[in-house]
């Protein structure tokens, strides 16, 4: 039986429009060889028909033309063709009547006369790139919504929810102008949308921000991971921005009372946060990462119940992050709480490491944290070290020796530590 090869992904279409044949045949040409489907008009009012005919990816357009303007013009074919990317060439135009369009979402880039060619094809890739992330983002929230119809018991209800998906669509066209940029304005950005969708979110995505790029300064991830990790705390919870408000109210307020429809989409917000994620960082790790977040040391996890260093190290301890962070406790229970899952919830290790470089517990002036694989010959515990069944194997106090931290490790082996290692300074 013949398995049909993939429908390849279309031929991004640029619109050139310049009253002036040379120029037009020149950006038409440097185009075309950089593989672009172009379209070249001379005249603007025609250029309108052709995008009330068709989509465009890209319109780019001179300024000083006969007919109209060059930014009246990408105005008008925004109201046609809001998704497509929008560059004004220009020789003179005041500063900061571009700086306004770019603001407003008029116009996506400027370009001024004469351009380099290689910056010209950067702004045109990068106004595709962005092209096709507001579209993808636009089928996205179709999808979620078909899904919500499907679980909302009220027409009014649903009525309701595709009104404020509608809204936060025309937000997300607003604000994705800005993705292409460069990757960290990216990445930021992803995190205010969460904040507009959702004050609660965007907060929480900002402290896991900050705690991520915490345990990435430190040496326990190689290059990979630390990139990865910083990502995938910004980007982790896109997910949750197809779910009813109404459910993560609920969520926070009595998650024991969910359906489970409801509960079911909230274990797979990771996977939905992973494919979205790809459209900003398509690196596997990232992915992965974000998948991950809500797996559990012990196995019981969600999405796909994996346990132990089944899980990737950094997604180990983004996870402790992110308990840490959505608990809602005050800093004191909250780090309780994260102390009495190392073991269950969180690799113990991670959690080490998130209470040592996060600075939630103040510590004596001489005693500093410590993780396991730090142990060396001749320090001095601040603590006593104590099996999960409360025996005591290294009291406080005593400096240890290459055979005590041998043996602390065998015990780590077969039974996890998951207590905190204090150490004299």
């Amino acid at each position: 039986m013949n398995v049909p090869s993939p429908t390849p992904a279309p031929t991004p279409t640029i619109l050139i429009v310049d009253d002036e044949p040379i120029v037009l045949f020149a950006l038409k040409e440097t185009l075309e060889r950089e593989k672009f489907h172009v379209v070249a008009c001379q005249s603007p009012l025609k250029a309108l028909t052709l995008l009330a005919e068709r989509d465009f990816a890209v319109v780019i357009s001179d300024q000083k033309m006969p007919e109209m303007l060059g930014l009246d013009f990408l105005i008008e074919s925004r109201r046609v063709r809001p998704h497509a990317s929008r560059i004004l060439i220009t020789a003179v135009l005041a500063l900061s009547t571009i700086v306004d369009a770019i603001n407003k979402g008029e116009i996506f880039r400027f370009v001024a006369k004469p351009w380099l060619r290689e910056e010209l094809i950067a702004t045109v890739r990068n106004a595709v790139q962005r092209h096709e992330l507001v579209t993808r983002n636009s089928e996205l929230q179709r999808e979620t919504s078909m899904l919500n119809s499907q679980l909302t018991a009220s027409n009014a209800s649903l009525a309701e929810r595709v009104a404020d998906l509608e809204q936060q669509r025309q937000r997300l066209d607003a604000a994705n102008r800005e993705l292409a940029a460069n990757y960290d304005h990216s990445l930021e950005l992803c995190r205010r949308i969460l904040t507009a969708y959702d004050p609660v979110l965007g907060g929480q995505a900002k402290a896991l921000v900050e705690f991520a790029e915490q345990m990435a300064t430190t040496t326990e991830f190689n290059d990979v991971e630390r990139h990865a990790l910083r990502a995938a705390a910004r980007l982790c919870d896109l997910g949750l921005i197809g779910m009813p408000r109404e459910t993560l109210r609920a969520f926070r307020a009595k998650p024991d009372q969910l359906s489970e429809h409801e509960r079911g989409m909230l274990h797979n917000h990771p996977v939905y946060s992973q494919t979205l994620a790809a459209l900003v960082d398509n690196r596997s790790e990232t992915g992965e990462i974000i998948r991950a977040h809500h797996e559990r040391f012990d196995g019981r996890g969600y999405p796909d119940g994996l346990a132990g260093e089944g899980i990737s190290w950094p997604a180990r301890c983004l996870a402790v992050a992110v308990g840490f962070v959505e608990s809602g406790l005050p800093k004191a229970a909250a780090i309780e709480a994260v102390l009495s899952q190392a073991g269950r919830a969180y690799d113990p290790e991670a959690v080490r490491l998130f209470l040592k470089v996060s600075n939630l517990v103040q510590l004596p002036r001489q005693v500093r944290e410590i993780l396991l694989h730090e142990l060396e010959p001749g320090m001095v515990l601040a603590n006593g070290i104590y099996s999960p069944h409360g025996l005591l194997l290294i009291g406080e106090g005593q400096p240890l020796s290459p055979g005590t931290i041998t043996k602390i490790h065998s015990h780590n082996q077969a039974t996890p530590i998951s207590q905190r290692l204090l150490v004299y300074s």
